[in-house]
């Protein structure tokens, strides 16, 4: 099924959303409460898989979801259709801050891999499944577990990252990245582990255990600051709860949380 071609306006800088335009009878899937806003004669609907197999049938549909499973997402996905005469527009946003990411398949070898909750909305024929890694210390030890998102089609997909987005080229180098800055790599880039120097840096050196190796020919995306790690900043300096930090910010305020053991 080919992918229907929609068009799309990034709006915004650091919370970004994007903004699709449909033609009558185009449609555009999301995942469920990742839409913003829609204009009148758009109509949308919950459905169990991507659509992107029209006659895959009821086991078809729930093999789908149940992939869909495995990937922490919701069993549904919202299909968007413009059922009027002229052009609307939808929006999308992203859960956090951050950036999204347009991705033209068809300039990608059809296929992208990406983190497995990084998918945010894609034109009606592109198939969101999953993709297994092969190696089990890359599964345990990459990050992102034995599960990636594959997307395939050949239409326009969007994907979402935390903090500023670097794209490079890979020409056959090795590029080692922090496993929770990885976001999404084309299909000829070999995704690998490796320890985080000797044991003295993979204990002290505050870079984690393990960093991900990314090799060959292809495009890479890499996050700055993966949400993960800026949801382990806000708690580890939240206040407890039942009390407050009256001294936060002062020499005062830090000799007190020592004493209490923060």
């Amino acid at each position: 099924m080919r992918c229907h071609e929609v068009d799309y306006t990034i709006v915004g800088d650091d919370m970004q959303m994007v903004q699709v335009e449909l033609d009558p009878g185009e449609t555009v899937i999301a995942e469920a409460g990742a839409m913003n806003y829609l204009e009148q004669d758009i109509q949308f609907e919950a459905r169990m898989g991507d659509g992107s197999q029209a006659d895959s049938g009821l086991m078809g549909k729930l093999f789908s979801a149940g992939k869909r499973v495995l990937t922490g997402e919701s069993l549904f996905m919202t299909h968007f259709t413009n059922q009027g005469r002229a052009k609307r527009h939808v929006a999308f946003a992203a859960p956090y801050p951050g950036k999204i990411i347009p991705l033209d398949l068809a300039r990608h070898g059809e296929e992208i891999l990406c983190q497995k909750d990084s998918f945010l909305c894609a034109a009606l024929g592109t198939q969101v499944g999953i993709a297994f890694q092969r190696r089990l210390g890359t599964g345990f030890f990459g990050g992102e577990g034995f599960i990636l998102q594959r997307l395939q089609g050949d239409g326009m997909a969007f994907v979402h990252a935390s903090g500023t987005i670097i794209e490079r080229q890979l020409q056959g180098e090795t590029l080692r990245v922090d496993t929770g800055c990885l976001v999404a790599f084309e299909q000829g880039v070999d995704y690998n582990i490796e320890r985080a120097g000797n044991l003295k840096s993979m204990f002290f050196g505050g870079e984690g255990l393990f960093l991900a190796t990314l090799s060959g020919h292809g495009k890479v995306w890499i996050q700055s600051l993966p949400f993960s790690r800026l949801a382990d900043r806000i708690i580890a300096h939240a206040p407890k709860a039942g009390g407050s930090d009256k001294g936060e910010g002062s020499v005062l305020g830090g000799i007190g949380r020592i004493l209490d053991g923060n």
